[in-house]
This record gives structure tokens, sequence and C-alpha cells, in this order.
């Protein structure tokens, strides 16, 4: 395909020995095959290799372990190679993803090593109550995103994302929200040993924020203006301040340094490569460790990898085996997994730093039982101190040990020429153990005991899981060329079946002397003297799933011109009931390569042009929801209103007795997504490469909340049904453009971008009459509309006359007292609509510079951190931010601030006023390394050295407030920081 060619010096001298008359076989990647016949008159042989047409990034991964050229390709993927992950010091691979994968919009909600808090929507936004995320595939076995967590980044080959119906639909009713495809790396054959080693040591900090808190001096003046709290004289133990003084107190706590640390990130990688004629082999060691930037938090992680693929001598039959195994341990926060305390003043430290006054002494603190002497019960004037309780050892122990297993095996056999049976098969065990405890030398032990009367309080919960996943898939597949005519045909079973087991008890009443988390020690036997809350409870459940799916894919292709596909899938899910279990899903595609047509033979311009167009369907059986606030797969989750459940229930004479829990709604699905896309592929003079795709999602059977009769009994009057209809429409677009590239500088940049719009097309039997479903206070969705929009009063500004707030009412009138019946659609919710990433490239005589910047635009979340920081009333005891002080006053009426007596500060809860652009410009990454020449190593045993310095999320350019702007959840109170993140690290190749 490379109609021109050009020449690029390969820097190398070797010697080989060969006899006159043998072939020589010069191969390199990115460049044409060379062959040469050793002559009779010279030793000596100079060689010049063209760039070639088969590029790594021209191999894209498709499903079920296809692979297609990216000339023959006709869905929507794109396939990136670990050169791009590569030495990033992130524990989750999906950070490293952001912003390089074209529609794939990745966000972190919390900076917790370890987090399962990591969003990625892949097209927007298909759904209003099921799960939104895609299927993750690694080395042919379906996982759940919190897998991330446990896989080796520098263990992976290849990532690839399927976006379109004719990509995705072979994965039937999983394939809705697109599907990501990860190959470990697998070794080549005719290679020896390769060891490499790879190490790096790196810290984090506290990011900080924008909210201007003031400091000690200004809160303790605001408080004495108002006539309340410590700056007018409300005293508490140990306390040293002079009300009418207030210029010579001294203490000004930095709270940040007490609530966050510098972490250290640690990682040593070691893996071994080889192979012979017909076997190839990769292992790999490793060991990742990370403190997170709060206390008590960090990841520890032990990997093994093995992966061994072999071949008969005449290649017809060909097998692999992949073993994963993997310890890990993490020490969390509470609220990363219990998300209701992430308001709470006693529970969730990272409160600790956005609700503690400068004012305060840290010091003032000693432990638990010597706070409960000077302050008894809880109040919100020592919330600095009750939070710094919880960092001490043993106080608030929060971990999570997780073993997890994963097996995957395949073998395949030319049966004749044209014809291969295969089979893959993977096995998923997981053992995790959670462990939580409140200590009984804890200040909130202490109060409960004290409370209840007894010597001792504490209180520890167990719980432990074990799951098996079990998938197995059968193939025979047809292939054959006649002249110019290329057919490919298959026909698949799947089969898949998954258990979860589920133990849990909890102890109330611990003995300080003896008690160790997690140990079983120290329990307090309970007896009829106590309370029955010391008496130790005990739950267990039990989980079991399926799934049976048979498909069938078929391709043709024309002089490599013209291609066509179909697939067809039915699939047989255990989450519904009676023929609603079987669904059948399909896709259709074609290509065009215009580059192959005769009228551009001569060009020299367009190496590549390629237009491709798709329709299908698919489908989302996960009709529950992912928690992000636990590690449970919803592969086991079940839909209240599926089937009828009974549960055990308090009946007459306050006997045990079962009564029903839900009543069934036979008639519930899946989600059903039907997909059209037209892209083009180009390739520019061997520079400029990318393709552009337009695309339309609609999903029909959207899986809510349906209400019912109250008649029926039901808890909450619904039912969960399929209910609606909702749009995607999008453009998304990547480039690669080499600057410089046979040059000793070498420069390439590239860039990628969509915008995604969503709308509310049906509503159904939610429909008002008036195409508007309300959802709580704040939120609607409208026919016409983005699903989830804020419903709100619009702000705009100060009343000059009186320092009151102003909002329009319904009829676009100034009014100080907007009512619930002003509220309007705002066209604003919190997904954004452009999103992707740009970087660049750069490599001179063994010194690199890699940058890579990620952006979301449009899209919205409430500040309520800055709104807390805006009432004055919260000034005694809790902080508030400097804005104020440039509030409304008679001499000051041209701000934007209301004066601080304000009279309608209430009327704002139902006002945009802080709803927030959260918009942002990150540089995600920046890599500077340098590659120790050849020569220096070759008296040595080593191939290869390389250093690097990295730094993540160094820049954030935002107008939002807070932590972290690009969160997907509508608020992010007491969520855990990302974090900056600097590493040097050091590659070694033997």
């Amino acid at each position: 395909n490379n109609k021109t060619g050009t020449q690029t010096d390969l820097e190398g001298k070797f010697k080989i020995s060969a006899k006159t008359g043998e072939v020589l076989l010069f191969s390199f990647l990115g460049m044409s095959e060379y062959t040469i016949k050793v002559g009779l008159t010279s030793s000596t042989i100079n060689v010049k290799m063209l760039e070639g047409a088969k590029k790594l990034e021209d191999v894209v991964i498709q499903g079920y372990g296809k692979t297609a050229t990216k000339a023959s390709t006709i869905g929507a993927t794109q396939t990136i190679s670990s050169k791009t992950i590569e030495g990033r010091p992130n524990l989750n691979v999906l950070q490293s993803l952001q912003g390089q994968l074209a529609g794939a919009n990745i966000a972190l909600s919390s900076g917790q090593p370890g987090t399962n808090k990591i969003d990625v929507i892949i097209r927007g936004l298909s759904t209003l109550g099921a799960d939104s995320d895609p299927l993750y595939v690694i080395d042919g076995i379906p996982l759940t995103q919190a897998f991330f967590r446990n896989l080796n980044p520098n263990d992976i080959d290849t990532i690839s994302i399927l976006k379109d119906a004719s990509a995705t639909s072979i994965y039937g009713n999983r394939g809705t929200n697109g599907v990501i495809v990860i190959n470990t790396k697998k070794g080549s054959f005719k290679s020896g040993l390769d060891i490499n080693y790879s190490s790096s040591y790196g810290l984090s900090e506290f990011r900080g924020e924008n909210y201007n808190k003031v400091n000690a001096q200004q809160h303790l003046k605001l408080q004495k203006d108002l006539g309340s709290g410590a700056g007018n004289g409300d005293a508490w133990p140990g306390q040293n301040l002079d009300p009418n003084n207030l210029a010579n107190y001294k203490v000004d706590t930095d709270w940040a340094k007490i609530f966050f640390r510098i972490g250290t990130t640690n990682s040593q990688d070691i893996s071994f490569t080889s192979g012979s004629e017909n076997l190839k082999n990769f292992t790999s060691i490793g060991y990742y460790f990370q403190e997170g930037i709060i206390k008590t938090s960090d990841f520890k992680r032990f990997t093994f990898r093995t992966n061994f693929s072999g071949k008969s001598k005449n290649d017809k039959f060909n097998y692999g085996v992949n073993l994963s195994s993997v310890y890990s341990r993490r020490n969390q926060l509470e609220q990363e997994t219990r998300a209701g305390i992430n308001n709470n003043v006693l529970q969730n430290p990272l409160n600790g730093y956005l609700l503690s006054s400068n004012y305060y002494d840290p010091n003032t603190y000693v432990n638990g039982q010597q706070l409960f002497n000077d302050f008894g019960s809880p109040a919100l004037n020592i919330t600095p101190f009750m939070l710094m309780d919880l960092f001490v050892e043993k106080n608030a122990p929060s971990f999570f040990d997780e073993f997890k297993t994963t097996i995957s095996a395949n073998f395949s056999y030319k049966i004749t020429k044209n014809v291969t049976i295969s089979s893959t098969s993977g096995i998923d065990y997981t053992d995790d153990k959670r462990v939580f405890a409140i200590g009984p030398e804890a200040y909130l032990s202490i109060v409960r005991a004290v409370g209840a009367g007894q010597a001792f309080h504490g209180i520890e919960t167990q719980r432990s899981a074990r799951e098996f996943m079990f998938n197995h898939v059968n193939q025979l597949s047809y292939k054959n060329i006649i002249g110019k005519h290329r057919f490919e045909a298959s026909i698949y079973t799947e089969y898949m079946k998954a258990h979860r087991r589920v133990t849990s008890m909890q102890q109330t009443g611990l003995n300080p002397l003896t008690w160790y988390p997690g140990a079983g020690t120290g329990y307090i036997p309970y007896n009829l003297s106590l309370p029955l809350a010391y008496a130790p409870s005990i739950v267990a459940s039990r989980t079991d799933a399926g799934l049976f799916s048979y498909f069938g894919t078929a391709e043709y292709d024309y002089d490599s011109k013209y291609g066509f596909t179909g697939t067809v899938r039915r699939d047989g899910s255990y989450r519904f009931v009676g023929d609603n279990k079987w669904g059948t899903f399909w896709a259709v595609g074609g290509r065009w390569n215009i580059s192959k047509e005769s009228f551009l033979d001569n060009n020299s311009i367009i190496k590549e042009l390629k237009l491709r167009a798709s329709y299908g369907t698919t489908g989302n059986q996960n009709i529950i929801a992912r928690d992000q606030d636990s590690d449970v797969s919803t592969i086991f989750g079940f839909a209240n209103g599926v089937r009828d459940l009974n549960s055990v229930q308090q009946g007459y004479a306050n006997f045990s007795s079962y009564g029903v829990a839900t009543y069934a709604n036979k008639d519930a699905k899946w989600e059903t997504t039907a997909q059209s896309n037209v892209g083009i592929d180009y390739n520019i003079k061997s520079r400029l490469t990318g393709s552009l795709d337009f695309y339309r999602r609609k999903t029909t059977d959207l899986f809510t909340s349906i209400p019912i009769s109250s008649a029926n009994g039901v808890l909450g009057n619904i039912l969960s049904g399929n209910n609606g209809a909702m749009v995607n429409e999008g453009i998304e677009i990547s480039l690669r453009y080499d600057i410089l590239k046979n040059t000793t500088f070498k420069l390439s940049c590239y860039a990628n971008g969509a915008k995604n719009n969503n709308t509310i097309s049906d509503l159904g039997v939610l429909d008002n009459g008036m195409g508007i479903q309300r959802i709580g206070n704040d939120y609607i969705n409208a026919i016409g509309g983005k699903s989830n929009q804020y419903f709100l009063v619009p702000y705009v500004g100060v009343n000059p006359a009186n320092g009151n707030l102003l909002f329009l009412d319904i009829n676009g009138n100034k009014t100080e007292s907007p009512k619930d019946t002003d509220r309007r659609q705002t066209g604003k919710n919190y997904l954004p609509v452009y999103q992707g990433g740009f970087g660049i490239d750069a490599s001179y005589k063994g010194f690199f510079l890699n940058a890579a910047f990620v952006y979301a635009t449009d899209f919205y979340r409430f500040d309520v951190d800055y709104q807390e920081y805006m009432d004055i009333r919260n000034v005694n005891p809790f902080p508030v931010s400097a804005d104020l002080l440039n509030a409304w006053t008679p001499t000051n009426t041209i701000t934007d601030i209301p004066s601080l007596n304000n009279t309608n500060f209430d009327s704002g809860s139902i006002s945009d006023r802080f709803l927030m652009d959260s918009s942002y410009l990150r540089l995600r990454n920046i890599s500077l390394g340098y590659n120790v020449p050849s020569k220096f190593l070759e008296q040595t045993f080593l191939k290869s050295i390389r250093f690097r310095l990295q730094g993540e999320n160094l820049l954030t350019f935002t107008k939002w407030k807070g932590f972290d702007p690009e969160s997907f959840e509508t608020s992010t109170t007491g969520n855990f920081p990302l974090p900056k993140l600097y590493t040097f690290g050091i590659d070694i190749n033997f």
C-alpha cells in the first residue's frame, strides 16, 4: 500500500553467520520486509529498508479474539499499544486511558488508592437506572471495572475500544455501553530469553481547592461582629483567647497539614519473555504500594502472571494458557464504601480539612478519653478533634483484603485448510475479606459505652465473600479466498455461570487489652444482662447467575476494496423470567476502501481513505446500576420487581414469619439500543492519520421505577420495569500528525475529541401530560431535553437596594421570593457534552518528552461545600469563605455577594446560584526521560537502560472551586481528593 515509499536509516551494525547462496530476511517494526541472497564477492551487506504499510497501530483487536488490519475493519474501533501506558505510575490503567480513546469519557470520583469510583461512559449515557459501564474482556474473560485495581498495567499488550453496533453486537445483551478488550503480553516465537526490570518511586500530594477560606483572625472577627462563637467569648477547654484582643491570638492552624500528608508510591516489576520455534511465554512478578494522601489509607498489591502459547510444527494446532494471581490489601476510609457518611462530621476525616476552623489548636487533642472528659458528648465545636481521633491506630481500622485468580485457556485446530474449530474457557475466582471497626478506645466508642452504662463498647464488622465465574466459548470458522473474493463465517456458543457466597458478622463490645482488628479476639461475651445490641449478629447469602448465547458472524471482501459484515446473536439471561429471558441482537456493516480505486493509483498524497457504515442493536442486561461504594459486581444483582420474592418478617406475637418483599413484573426485560454509525479513516502522506465518526444511538425500554397504585401494597408505590426512550447523537474525531519523523529530532502530536448530545425522546407512562418527569426536587427528565437535567430557578445577583438575593420568576421578572413553580429547565446536567485529549511526543538523541492533556466541557455540578462556606450562619463554629468579606453593605452595593444580614438566603436552595461549571483542562501526564545509547552498553550484559521522570495531574485549569472537577457525581462533598503524583523510574532490559 506504500506506493512511493520513503527510506529510513536504521543505525546498527551486527554480524551473522551465513553460507553463500542462503537468503537473509530483514524485518523491523513498521518497515517492509527485505530479502537478499548472500553473494560470493563481499562479506558486507548494506540494507535500506522502506517504510511499510503494516504498522503496530494498523492491527485492530475485535471481539472474541479476532484481529484485522486497519484497512479491513468496518467497526468504529480503536486500539492502543502498551507504549501509551508503559511507565505511567497509575495504580489503575483506566486512569492512564483518560484522553487517549475518542468517545470514551473517563472520570475519577476519588483519589483513594484502589478505589472503585472510576466511571467510563462510551458515546453518552444510554440508561437512566441501569448500569452504564462498558463490558470489559481481559484475555477472553468478561470482568468488571473493580478488577482493574488488581491488573498490573505493565502486563498489558493492547487495549481496544469497540463502539459501534458492528463491533459490539457480537456481545449481545452486554454490549450496549461499548466493549473494552484487553490482551496481555504473550512473548514471541523464535526469541531468546529477555528480562525486563522496571522500578519507580514517587510522592503524592494534596492538590488543594479554591474556596478562599478565612484565616483565624478573619474568622474570629466575623464571629465577634455577629455576636457568637469563640470570637465573641464563647469558651472551650484549653482555650487561650481574649475576644477583646483578637490581634494577639497567634493560633492559625493549617488543617491541610493535619489531615493530609505526602504519600509515597513504590513499584517494582520484573518480567521474562522467551520463545522457541513452537512455544512462547511471558511471565511477570510485580509489587505496587501507594500511600493515600489521607492518613490510614494505602494500597498494596502483589501480582503474578504467566502466559504460555504454543503451536504444532505444521501450524494446525494452536493453544494458550493465561494465569494471573493477585493479592491486594486496601486500607481505606470508611466513606469510600459507605457514602452515607460523606457529610458526617464524626466519621469522615476528609471533612476535617473542610470543617475545621483555623483558630483551633490541634494540640488540644490528646486521646479519645481526654476528649470525652473535656467535652462530653459530640458537639460541632469539637469537629476537628473528633475527626483527628479517627487517625489513631486501631481507632477506626477499615481494610479490604482480596485474593483473585483468573485463568483462561484456548485452543484452535485447522480441520481443513479453510475450516477451524476453537474453544476458549475462563475462570475468575475471588476471595475477599472486609473489616471495619470503631475501636474500644475511640472517642465514639467511649461516648456509646458511657451512654449504655457499659465498661467497654467498640464495634467490629467482618464480611467475607467468595465469587466464582466460569465462561466458555466454542467457535467454528470458515475462511476462503477465491480470486478477488474473500469469505469468512463463524458460529459460536457461549455459556457463563457465576456463584457468589457472602458471610458477615458484627460484634459490639470489644476489650481493648485483647482486641486486634480482624483477628476475632477481644470480643465481650454476650449475656442476658447486656443490652440486646451487644448480641453478635451473623448474616449469610448466596447468589447464582447464568447466561447462554449462540450467535454467528459473516464477512465478505472483494479485492480489498469493498467489505461487508453481519452478526446475529441470541441471548438467554437469568435476570428475567418467561419469554423475556431471550432476546435477539444483530448488526450489519460495510466499507469502501476508496484509496484502492484506480483513480487514486498515481496519487502521492492520500495513502489511505476508507468510508464505513453500520447499523445494529445491542442490549443491557445489567439493569442494576453499579454501586460505586461497593465491590459487588453488577452481574449478581437482581432488580426489585422482576420476580416475586418473600422475606423473613415479624409476624403475629412477634414470631418470625414470611411476608411479601417484592411483587413481580414479569414483563421486565433488558434495555435495547439501536445504533447507526458512519465513519471515515484517512492517512495523508504517511504523516497525518486519523478517523471521523458520526453516530446515533437510541435506547428503548429504559429500565426505571414505574409508579403503581397504593392498593398493591408495594413499598414506595413503585415497580421496576421498562419505560421510555433516550437518544445520544454525536461526532468523534481522532488524528495524529508526524511533524518531524525522518530526522534526528522527532516530533509528533495527537488529538481526539467528541461531542455528544443526550436527549429524552419518550417518557411513556411517566409522562405527566406536559412531557416532564420530576425526579426529586432539583432534577427532571423532559422530552426533548437532557436526561437528569437540573430544574432550578435562575439566580441573578444582589438587590442593590437592600442586599437580598434576586431571582427570576417563571415570567422573567426579578423576585426575592421564588416559588417552586418558578423552576425551569436549565438544559444542564452532570455529563460533559465535549471531551477528549491531546498531546505531544518528542525525542532527540535518546532524550524523550511526552505530554498528555485531557479536557471535558459543558457540564455542571452543585458545589454544596461552597454553598456552606457562603452561609454566614455557619460562622460558629465552621469556617466560611473570605468571599463573604465583600458582602453587600450600604456603602458596597455593587457586589454579587448578598448582605450578611440578608433575609432570603434559604430561597437560594431552589436556585442555580451554586450550580457550577465543572469544565476543565488538565495536564494529565508529562514524562521526561533518557534512553542510554547502546554503544555505552556493548561491553555489558545490558541491552537497554531508560530513566524517566513523570508527573500526573500537575496542572488543572477550571472554574470549579472544590477538590476535583472531573467527577460525574452531582455532588462530591466528602470525596477523597485526587492527588498530584511525581515519580522517578528506571527500566532495564537484560
